[in-house]
């Protein structure tokens, strides 16, 4: 083969490479709008359910989409396109309706017309307590490596969903309040760690519009620290790369991979 024509098998690689990388690229982006948005925890509003440094994948289609389903949220279309409502129970990304900016995740709790309460630490939806029943503590080190044991529930809502929620302090700000009404497009929204969420008993109701997309599944999980975090939102970045991928293996909670969220 001459010189000439090894030259020009070359160029011919090197574009056939850049041309499969930038329909990857293309694909990634497409996946990333449209479909699943990676997210992580850096705050324990959500514990058990979700600890901090779990990493999780967002259904951006399943709720259909508004102007907070994409990057920078431009303001293209008003409402929601291919809607569906969200169920009582799911476990929800959304922007923050006070500020239009931070992403949070809680779980649905109100459902538009619902009248929503905390009396005593239970949970009573229309008038009618949850059933909620004592269940093995929450056993949490803190920073000195001490274990902290933190009372945990089950509570079942009326549609059959069941999941863990935390009771650190009996009668706290947030186990007593008034009956929320749900206003009609909106709903209300609570995290498992009760004593440690700010939710709508303090913030108000999520507007649908405000909704990103519903947490399907853990896909890494790692051991993180308060300060491992530049924030509270959920898409908050690591400060440091280097520190993680070097307790990747130490720190890392396998049994947490590929867990789907309830």
């Amino acid at each position: 083969m001459s010189v000439e024509a090894e030259e020009t098998q070359s160029k011919s690689g090197i574009k056939e490479i850049v041309r499969v990388v930038i329909h990857a690229l293309i694909l990634a982006l497409i996946v990333r709008v449209f479909l699943f948005q990676p997210f992580n925890i850096p705050s324990g509003s959500m514990i058990p359910t979700l600890l901090v440094g779990d990493y999780l994948f967002v259904a951006k289609y399943a709720y259909g989409y508004s102007r907070y389903s994409f990057p920078f949220g431009p303001n293209l279309f008003s409402g929601r396109v291919w809607a569906k409502e969200p169920e009582r129970g799911d476990v929800v990304v959304f922007k923050l309706p006070r500020d239009n900016e931070t992403d949070y995740i809680k779980r649905v709790i109100g459902l538009p017309g619902d009248e929503i309460q905390m009396i005593h630490g239970v949970l009573h939806i229309n008038g009618q307590a949850v059933k909620k029943e004592r269940t093995d503590d929450f056993v949490q080190g803190d920073a000195s490596g001490r274990e902290r044991r933190i009372p945990r529930y089950l509570e079942t809502l009326p549609n059959g969903v069941i999941y863990p929620v935390l009771d650190l302090t009996q009668d706290s700000i947030g186990d007593n309040t008034e009956v929320y009404k749900v206003p009609e497009n909106h709903f209300f929204m609570m995290g498992d760690n009760r004593d440690n969420s700010a939710d709508s008993r303090y913030w108000g109701f999520l507007r649908r519009d405000y909704i990103k997309g519903r947490a399907l599944v853990i896909y890494w999980s790692y051991e993180a620290e308060r300060e491992d975090y530049q924030d509270e939102s959920t898409g908050a970045t690591l400060k440091g790369f280097v520190s993680v991928f070097a307790h990747f293996f130490t720190r890392t909670r396998w049994d947490r991979m590929f867990h789907q969220i309830h």
